[in-house]
């Protein structure tokens, strides 16, 4: 008996496919950066939503081509760190928080260190997260996590912006948006993650009333890009602590065993 032949291995190219969607996520990092840096900042905000976006295409794909890779993971992380971490921080800060040295060299530290204080928190998150990965359930996140952070600030940046706010006079609401992310991540809350159950041939089905809130979220979208934004990022965002007191009231009337 002659041996079977062995499988044609597969072209090495198409591992470099979920690594150039998350090479276009880190590009869109850093545009935002530059861009607020110019004081571009909606563009600096639409370069925040693109690098979320790409975010949630390259795992999709890599899984659908299986082309997982330790590698992989690890570059993903350090590029959410760029689009999630540094450019929101630093959106944030050049549009309102660097005004704060108006209010005195004090107050000026004050804001630079708000900024730093997301970007580490966003760090934490993400080393928490993947230090966790096979320990948590996938139905939820432990924390914020960091592209739903970065796009509750991009989205109050863009919506202020577009509304015609100057960032100086909204300091320090920024101060308290900035801290709040920052802080929502690394906090012990859970949010949902909208990965199904996690067992079983239905665990990815969703309710039809969901859809139905898909297409409503898209039109409004459609007519008020930042608005809408702002608004999901700020509900989802305020999931995780609503979540967490009706826990506290449910333990609280049961009765003891």
């Amino acid at each position: 008996m002659t041996d079977a032949p062995s499988p044609r291995p597969r072209s090495r190219t198409i591992y470099l496919l979920p690594n150039l969607f998350t090479t276009g996520g880190l590009f869109a990092g850093f545009f935002a950066i530059i861009a607020a840096s110019q004081g571009r900042f909606e563009a600096a905000c639409v370069a925040i939503f693109v690098a979320a976006i790409l975010d949630g295409v390259d795992g999709r794909v890599a899984r659908l081509t299986n082309t997982q890779s330790e590698f992989g993971v690890q570059y993903d992380s350090l590029a959410d760190l760029v689009s999630f971490g540094m450019a929101p921080a630093l959106v944030m800060y050049h549009w309102a928080l660097a005004s704060l040295k108006l209010d005195g060299v004090t107050a000026g530290r004050i804001g630079w260190l708000a900024a730093f204080l997301y970007a580490a928190c966003a760090a934490l998150r993400l080393a928490r997260f993947n230090s966790q990965v096979a320990q948590v359930d996938k139905r939820w996140f432990i924390g914020l996590a960091s592209p739903a952070a970065a796009g509750l600030m991009a989205s109050f940046v863009w919506t202020c912006h577009d509304l015609g706010w100057v960032g100086e006079d909204l300091r320090y609401a920024a101060i308290a948006v900035s801290v709040i992310a920052g802080l929502l991540m690394v906090s012990r809350l859970r949010y949902n993650s909208f990965k199904g159950s996690g067992s079983g041939p239905k665990s990815d089905r969703v309710p039809f009333f969901a859809l139905l809130i898909a297409v409503v979220v898209l039109i409004a979208l459609w007519i008020d890009p930042p608005k809408t934004l702002l608004a999901a990022a700020t509900l989802y965002a305020l999931s995780g602590p609503a979540f967490w007191f009706k826990r506290r009231r449910i333990a609280s009337v049961e009765p003891a065993p």
